[in-house]
């Protein structure tokens, strides 16, 4: 274990502690050791942030910067952050003990996020609309919200902080960050670059500490102009009823149960491979997880035969050595909640096929791990079909036939994603067309890049992020009106 590190918050440029100066511990999924520290930040280190972000906002330093400029700042950070991938990818390993080549991956990409936004902040233009008076010219300008409190989960800090800090960025608004309090020591290291790459003080801003201390106090100030959150139901719903008492704007990225269904005509060879990618390859730790695997009756024993044999042979072990091909999960008590999904499954007549027991042997150390786990016989009323258990549980529901499979698709409080394997084009364009879903995959998983909206349907959320449209979530449009006339008539004398 490397010596215990202390991450300070970044608030107005400067690397502080909390104010009370309280403290985090966060250990190391892998060894469950105490690896770094963290500032338990409380109500007066929330009001200082939004206080910087405000006056930052306002002060033009920032405000004055053409769109051009604020585009070259979101690339001189996206340099910065390629120059420290590896430092980075390996602080998120410490914290949330996803495996190395994963972290590493994301890291590689996540600069992409704030070139592609970068581009496009001198792209946002208004528009002059038609009117009946001639001598009257109204024209839209697209203007920036203000202060945006950004508040991220566990599985993946920094791209999940990409997906809002570059369009707001690029929009003009400033930003109070708030990592989840389980992850955020690559969070706040990140919050560092800012200055570096030459933001003014106070554009961005990062805190850590408890969702019930900090968060709420960032979320309940009346300076704020918008939360966007991504995590669980109960932390979106509270965020929601916190940020309606001041009018915010709110984003959510909320949970998942997306089905993954596959067809007879598939390749089940590559269905087999997506259905992994979809459940055990991020640890189950992802929103977008294929945890529904629902199969066609007559090539169900196929499926589940070829996916236990992927499934039997998966590597658990230390995320940091590149062969591991499943980390343990985040926290102790997500490993507890899994586990106690996988006995409610058990209890409600599931069929447990492979799995379904905390991962043991020297390969897992004493680390949370949770060995992959299929569930047979599972029908869509079942709890295991309908709650998100966020760890590596597949859920397999057969079906007859296509109406059946899209009715059980949709039969959940979800719409995040999904994924359906065919080889007839006409099948693949009629059931995309009709699952409710925000991202469908077709003869694939998993896929999300920054040039494609992302967001729910449903209870998994509100708004979307990246693609063009995530730019617009961080503006607001002004109606301008010009007369151009030399007189204005008297409004008494009627004509």
């Amino acid at each position: 274990m490397p010596a215990i590190r202390d991450f300070p918050m970044i608030i107005n440029g400067q690397a502080v502690p909390a104010e009370d100066g309280a403290w985090l511990e966060s250990e190391f999924p892998f060894t469950r050791e105490v690896w770094c520290r963290v500032p338990r930040g409380g109500a007066a280190d929330a009001t200082r942030a939004v206080k910087a972000a405000h006056n930052a906002f306002h002060d033009s330093a920032w405000s004055g910067l053409t769109p051009t400029a604020r585009g070259k700042l979101l690339f001189r950070l996206a340099d910065l952050m390629e120059e420290r991938a590896q430092e980075l990818a390996e602080l998120e390993v410490w914290d949330n003990g996803k495996r190395i080549t994963e972290k590493a991956g994301q890291l590689r990409r996540i600069p992409d996020w704030y070139r592609y936004f970068g581009g496009l902040a001198d792209k946002v233009q208004g528009h002059v609309l038609p009117n009946e008076n001639q001598a009257v010219l109204n024209i839209t300008q697209r203007v920036p919200l203000g202060v945006i409190v950004a508040i991220t989960p566990w599985n993946s800090p920094l791209l999940l902080a990409a997906y809002k800090l570059a369009p707001a960025l690029a929009a003009g608004n400033t930003i109070v960050l708030k990592p989840s309090e389980f992850t955020s020591a690559s969070s706040l290291a990140f919050g560092a670059l800012f200055k570096e790459a030459g933001f003014p003080d106070g554009v961005v801003n990062v805190v850590s500490g408890m969702g019930n201390e900090i968060g709420e106090a960032l979320v309940s100030n009346p300076r704020v102009a918008k939360v966007s959150f991504t995590g669980g139901e109960a932390g979106g719903r509270a965020v929601y009823k916190l940020a309606a008492q001041h009018f915010h704007d709110v984003a959510l990225e909320l949970g998942g149960k997306s089905p993954n269904i596959v067809f007879p005509d598939a390749n089940l060879d590559s269905a087999a491979n997506g259905v992994m990618a979809g459940i055990f390859a991020a640890t189950g730790q992802t929103c977008i997880a294929g945890s529904r695997l629902l199969v066609h009756e007559e090539v169900h024993n196929h499926v589940v035969d070829s996916v236990i044999a992927r499934a039997s042979g998966v590597r658990m072990g230390d995320p940091l050595d590149p062969k591991t091909q499943m980390a343990p999960v985040a926290t102790e008590a997500q490993h507890a909640k899994i586990l106690d999904c996988i006995e409610m499954a058990k209890a409600e007549g599931a069929t447990c096929v492979l799995g379904g027991r905390a991962g043991q042997g020297p390969a897992c150390g004493n680390g949370l791990f949770i060995e992959p786990t299929i569930f047979t016989g599972v029908t869509n009323d079942m709890r295991i079909a309908r709650e998100e258990v966020f760890g590596p549980v597949l859920s397999v529901i057969k079906f007859r036939d296509e109406a059946e499979a899209i009715a059980i698709a949709n039969d959940t409080d979800y719409g995040l994603a999904a994924g359906l394997w065919t080889k007839d084009l006409q099948r693949a364009v009629r059931v995309s067309g009709q699952l409710q879903a925000g991202s469908v995959w077709v003869n694939m998983y998993r896929a999300i890049s920054y040039t494609s909206p992302f967001g729910g349907f449903k209870q998994s959320g509100i708004g979307r992020e990246n693609g063009m449209e995530a730019i617009g979530e961080y503006l607001q449009t002004r109606s301008v009106w010009f007369n151009t006339a030399d007189h204005v008539p008297n409004p008494f004398e009627l004509k």
